[in-house]
């Protein structure tokens, strides 16, 4: 998957075949944040998800614990 940077949060909105798919998918991504205690800010907005992960305890600055996140995500994918 291709995350990008947009306003100091590394961003990736995911598609998916319906609103069913979607929860599943947000589902998964919880237990893994959980996990990592480590929780992204995001919306789902019927069959899309949009992930936005940022350091708050940095300064809501992007580090490398978002990249780990971020790649943790993408494997549920």
């Amino acid at each position: 998957m291709s995350w990008i940077v947009e306003d100091n949060q590394l961003t990736q909105t995911f598609t998916f075949k319906n609103f069913k798919e979607a929860w599943g998918f947000m589902s998964k991504v919880a237990l893994v944040a959980e996990k990592m205690d480590h929780h992204p800010n995001w919306s789902n907005v019927y069959n899309k998800v949009t992930i936005k992960l940022s350091t708050h305890d940095a300064g809501d600055i992007v580090t490398d614990l978002d990249h780990k996140l971020a790649a943790e995500i993408d494997k549920l994918v």
